[in-house]
């Protein structure tokens, strides 16, 4: 698989107008929402050549069908051909759907990402994944496609709400917990205003490039960047529809993890007191989600859509220490139950 170079920069815009510099792109697209219009595309507009901007609603609920069919008609009508460029400009949302559109759009053209949420700098930009949310599913439908660059400026972090820096932050913490016992220690004993981001950005981006070389397409090894995002995921799409009660990403892999760490020592895997700090940690920087016995109830069987499930049954990853994860592990409905209770501080 090709090497998708990241940049991690101070300034976007000459990084990107370095990187177009040595490109002959017939048509580039720039696609943004209403947040990273307003503060975002101010920084880079002066680096670009001439472009299309392409406007969608920022949100989760808008990552279906409906809106990569926006895109793909602005395209079209734009005439790109398959020597364009797609620029994506935004958080999580914006880069797998906007790569998905461009990996799929004339069977495939060029896609830069420039993440501007703490979240998908350290997670979705890397990666080649891409996809868009479907009957309530988390990114249903998709394909594996690297993008032609990342860039990465920690200076659009300084345009997120702390609840946006926030739900980013559980990406960092996974990957921690995953790979980097002695990170872990040193994050743990910060407050979330007190980490730093120019340290932990990139070092979460090399924990994840170093697992996608290893296993591109998640046949294996892979599968341990989802530490968290089996139940964290159910959870998700529950609350995504519930508008009211809705959580961001982060906050449902929060949770995610304390109930899969829970899992874990149950399995005697994990030592009961690692997931005393796991749990004391994550509780400090995002109290606690009311899930009550009838949530439970509805969001255990959302797990079964899980993509890393076989032949029907559950598999999720589970610790046997922090910086040693193991993949694959099968949990049932009652299991799923269990941890929510036990997060929920039933158990």
């Amino acid at each position: 698989m090709e090497h998708t170079s990241v940049y991690n920069t101070a300034d976007a815009a000459l990084t990107l107008q370095e990187w177009l510099q040595h490109k002959d792109y017939s048509r580039i697209a720039v696609l943004v929402d209403e947040q990273t219009r307003k503060h975002c595309y101010p920084l880079i507009q002066t680096a670009l050549p001439k472009h299309t901007l392409v406007a969608i609603k920022s949100g989760e609920e808008q990552k279906n069908m409906g809106t990569c069919q926006v895109i793909w008609q602005k395209l079209t009508e734009g005439q790109f051909d398959r020597n364009s460029l797609v620029i994506n400009l935004g958080g999580g949302v914006i880069g797998d759907m906007g790569g998905f559109c461009a990996a799929t759009y004339k069977r495939g053209i060029d896609f830069i990402q420039l993440p501007t949420t703490l979240l998908s700098q350290v997670d979705a930009s890397v990666g080649g994944k891409l996809g868009v949310d479907f009957e309530g599913f988390k990114n249903h439908i998709g394909v594996f496609r690297e993008p032609a660059a990342v860039i990465v400026a920690t200076q659009f972090l300084q345009t997120l709400s702390m609840r946006e820096l926030r739900s980013g932050f559980a990406e960092i913490i996974k990957h921690c917990l995953i790979a980097d016992a002695q990170m872990w220690e040193k994050i743990r004993k910060r407050d979330l205003d007190q980490q730093k981001w120019d340290e932990l950005v990139p070092h979460s981006i090399k924990i994840k490039q170093r697992v996608v070389e290893q296993d591109p397409t998640e046949k294996g090894w892979r599968k341990v960047l989802n530490f968290g995002h089996t139940i964290g995921h159910a959870i998700e799409s529950y609350f995504l529809a519930q508008p009211k009660r809705k959580l961001l990403h982060g906050e449902a892999i929060a949770a995610g993890m304390i109930a899969e760490g829970y899992l874990s020592v149950q399995r005697n895997l994990l030592p009961e007191k690692q997931l005393h700090t796991i749990e004391e940690f994550i509780y400090s920087v995002y109290g606690k989600a009311t899930i009550t016995n009838e949530d439970m109830e509805a969001i255990a069987p959302l797990a079964l859509q899980d993509k890393k499930n076989q032949k029907g049954k559950i598999r999720c990853v589970l610790l046997e220490a922090v910086g040693q994860p193991l993949v694959d592990q099968e949990i049932s409905l009652r299991d799923i139950k269990e941890a929510l209770q036990f997060y929920q501080g039933a158990v």
